[in-house]
């Protein structure tokens, strides 16, 4: 293999190959290790392979890295990343750190790291790119940036300091929620809990709805009330009535408080139900329109960016309110049936007339069977008086029918689950415990 600089953080997201093609996984972190007078050592690469689970490849493994791929041996433990002593994460770690230059004209933050060959198998640090402090007093201005090797500074630690995950975050950015969620698992906790206080409220909203409870519970903890009702108000409904049972009764019900006021109703009504019930399971924001509106207003609703495809499936339609508990429910209108109809067509003309709703109390059990049995991803949820209250989406099923943690780098996709949820999501107030990813020596040197 041909000398190569590389820059770490064009690496995040970069597809692993074995030497037939084959897509093995795709890179989340560098390994490295300091020396006392060398600059540190890279140790392996951090690769996510299918099911989000973290392993470490050495990187003696690693024949090619080009044209944003990597190309391996092939020979890959599968067994889980576990950070050891004296090892240090480059993105996670590394980005974002202060240092100070050798020879004294100040101080700078590291946006980049250069790793190079230079043997088979062997690659150091060779370069850092750092951005000095602004020296405008412009809102909008931005330090200098400048190419330092690794001998050229030095890092300055402050006790007490956490560091900047900024830069981190900006790394992270296009990943979607659920591979952030699995990438900031797999952190050292402090390190976790650091990056989730700087996350945008809507950004950290979407990431705890991946996450496994506790940690959910953990990072919900490190924030002060105002900001956690900020990010409970941007989370789904049901994530954040299933987020709050897991607090106590007197931290719960502060956080409602602090809510707004829709938000916070939707999410009380939610604990009110089992959450082994379709009430329990559902969420209270579908799409909703009356009998007159047509096809064409139908099919803007759902082109909506934020919506998730279960719920732009299909369109509710009902008679006045409009907002669950709505008035009386008439029917859905799947959105295939509506790309069969001139735009004009009014939507309470085309309703299917075969799919009926189930009942806040329906069972889980049932409500599984029934999207099964008529290939759906959403039925309507009435109350007693045929009133819509919400939709249960086939996420929200397979949330409930797969093993608790799931969502936790340790779970084992291949332990079945059986439902066992008796208590209210108000009596679930412990959370469950999960386990975080651990990994062998394979491959260390």
């Amino acid at each position: 293999m041909s000398a190569t600089r590389v820059f770490v953080a064009r690496l995040a997201g970069c597809t692993v190959f074995d030497p037939a093609g084959d897509r093995l996984g795709k890179v989340r972190d560098v390994l490295v290790v300091y020396r006392k007078s060398d600059p540190p050592r890279v140790v392996g690469l951090i690769v996510e392979i299918p099911g989000r689970r973290h392993v470490f490849v050495s990187i003696g493994r690693v024949t090619s890295i080009s044209s944003g791929q990597i190309i391996t041996t092939g020979l890959i433990n599968v067994r889980r990343f576990e950070q050891r002593g004296g090892e240090v994460r480059v993105i996670a770690e590394m980005l974002g750190r202060t240092v100070v230059f050798a020879d004294g004209t100040g101080q700078a933050t590291v946006e980049d790291v250069a790793i190079e060959e230079h043997g088979p198998g062997e690659w150091a640090i060779v370069q850092l790119f750092v951005r000095r402090p602004k020296t405008s007093a412009s809102l909008f201005a931005k330090g200098a940036t400048v190419y330092a090797s690794w001998n050229d500074v030095r890092e300055k630690t402050s006790l007490g300091q956490p560091q900047s995950a900024e830069q981190l975050i900006a790394t992270y950015s296009e990943l979607k929620p659920a591979d952030l969620a699995s990438t900031l698992l797999d952190l050292p906790q402090a390190r976790m809990l650091e990056v989730a206080e700087e996350l945008s409220d809507d950004r950290l909203a979407d990431v705890l709805e991946e996450m496994p409870e506790s940690e959910q519970v953990e990072i919900l903890a490190q924030l002060d009330d105002d900001r956690a009702a900020d990010v409970l108000d941007q989370m789904q409904p049901d994530d954040a009535a299933d987020l709050i049972a897991q607090l106590s009764e007197e931290r719960g019900e502060h956080l409602l408080e602090l809510m707004q006021p829709e938000e916070a109703d939707d999410v009380r009504m939610l604990l009110a139900y089992a959450p082994d019930t379709a009430g329990g399971l559902m969420t209270t924001e579908p799409i909703i329109v009356s009998a007159d509106a047509t096809v064409a207003e139908g099919l803007a609703l759902i082109r909506r960016h934020e919506l998730a495809p279960a719920l732009g499936a299909a369109i509710c339609v009902t008679l006045p309110p409009y907002e669950p508990p709505t008035g009386r429910f008439l029917g859905v209108v799947h959105f295939q049936r509506m790309l069969r109809y001139p735009p004009h067509e009014r939507l309470g003309t085309i309703l299917d007339q075969g799919l009926e709703p189930v009942t806040a109390d329906t069972s889980a059990a049932v409500v599984s069977r029934i999207l099964a049995s008529y290939n759906l991803v959403s039925v309507p949820v009435v109350d007693d008086n045929h009133r819509l209250v919400g939709v249960v989406t086939i996420d929200d099923v397979l949330d409930y029918l797969l093993p608790d943690d799931w969502r936790s780098n340790d779970s084992d996709p291949d332990t079945p689950r059986v439902p066992d949820r008796t208590l209210s999501r108000a009596q679930a107030i412990a959370p469950r415990l999960t386990t975080r990813g651990r990994r062998t020596s394979y491959g260390r040197s």
